[in-house]
């Protein structure tokens, strides 16, 4: 799901560049508020957890990847906030190190994969993992299903932002100057690699980690949460 280089139009890489600096700003605030000391190393496993698993890319055609994220695990674990935070890192790291998603493109890769995914999943997970007991199968099947939906709703905006650049970005003769794909084909491309493959990963990995937390550290996935998403 990264978008490199060349692929956005400047005006759409300044637009997410633009939406997503008060979100951090608003993750960096909401995470000292919320975050207590001791989950800070969690923090740090999570951000590196989710660097591991983006590194395993699938070249998607149209000119992107397609992988697992963990961004929902981290939400479900230490708060929507604090995956914002995390996911961001790795992301940077990637694409300033590795150049696996481009630098110009770091603010939709932070929107789609490091906003949209956790708080769609973490949305998901406790509607319906509401009120269960830490060590309930409810709150597996939650995070299984949540990381399925936290996922393709991000495949989903990213399809959508390749699929406007020919209309927003194109020669008088209607040549896209970025990415050529319009939305009947950058969608149905985006969303059906993620409904079909990478999604029941995300899921599996998602659920997978959570039953195990469950048996080991059940206090890790039952936290008092507050109404903005943060914890206490």
């Amino acid at each position: 799901m990264h978008i490199p280089d060349g692929y956005l139009g400047p005006t759409t890489c300044g637009a997410f560049y633009a939406v997503m600096l008060p979100v951090w700003a608003l993750a960096s605030r909401m995470v000292r508020k919320t975050l207590k000391a001791k989950q800070v190393p969690m923090m740090a496993i999570g951000a590196a957890f989710s660097f591991l698993i983006m590194m395993f890319n699938v070249p998607i055609p149209g000119g992107t990847t397609g992988h697992a994220v963990g961004g929902v695990l981290v939400a479900i674990l230490l708060g929507p906030w604090a995956a914002t935070i995390a996911i961001t890192v790795a992301l940077v790291i990637q694409a300033l190190l590795f150049g696996d998603g481009g630098i110009t493109a770091i603010g939709a890769n932070c929107f789609n994969m490091a906003f949209v995914l956790p708080f769609a999943g973490y949305a998901v997970y406790k509607l319906i993992s509401y009120n269960a007991p830490a060590n309930s199968n409810r709150r597996v099947i939650a995070a299984f299903i949540a990381g399925y939906v936290g996922i393709n709703v991000a495949a989903l905006f990213a399809g959508v932002e390749f699929g406007l650049q020919p209309l927003l970005h194109h020669t008088a003769d209607g040549q896209s100057l970025y990415c050529p794909y319009g939305l009947g084909v950058a969608v149905p491309t985006m969303l059906v690699e993620h409904l079909v493959i990478f999604g029941w990963v995300e899921a599996i990995v998602t659920g997978l980690v959570v039953k195990y937390i469950q048996k080991q550290s059940p206090e890790l996935i039952n936290p008092v949460t507050d109404e903005k998403g943060g914890q206490q």
